[in-house]
């Protein structure tokens, strides 16, 4: 009887395949909810000039942020008509002054 071989399987680092942004908390009077800014930086590709572009979400958090504080947000189903992000990680809090 010859032997059955034996299948490798792949190692899967990262088993959700949800985008992951990093930005900046820019509103936070909702209740639950946070308004954060993505900030993209590229190159045009004809002048070669660095264009900045940015993108504002509404991302779902129970924690409590305050304006300034850098962000990890996910992509996650639809939670309400706007948003479809929620906070992961606080990167960054703004210091507090007194």
């Amino acid at each position: 009887m010859p032997k059955a071989k034996k299948q490798k399987r792949k190692k899967v680092k990262n088993k959700s395949k949800r985008k992951v942004l990093r930005a900046e908390v820019v509103s936070n009077r909702m209740d639950k909810t946070v308004v954060v800014e993505c900030v993209n930086k590229r190159a045009h590709p004809l002048y070669h000039k660095i264009v900045r572009s940015s993108k504002k979400h509404k991302a779902h958090t129970e924690r409590d942020l305050s304006i300034g504080d850098i962000v990890e947000i996910e992509q996650c189903k639809p939670i309400s008509k706007d948003k479809t992000w929620r906070v992961i990680n606080v990167l960054k809090e703004k210091s507090k002054k007194s």
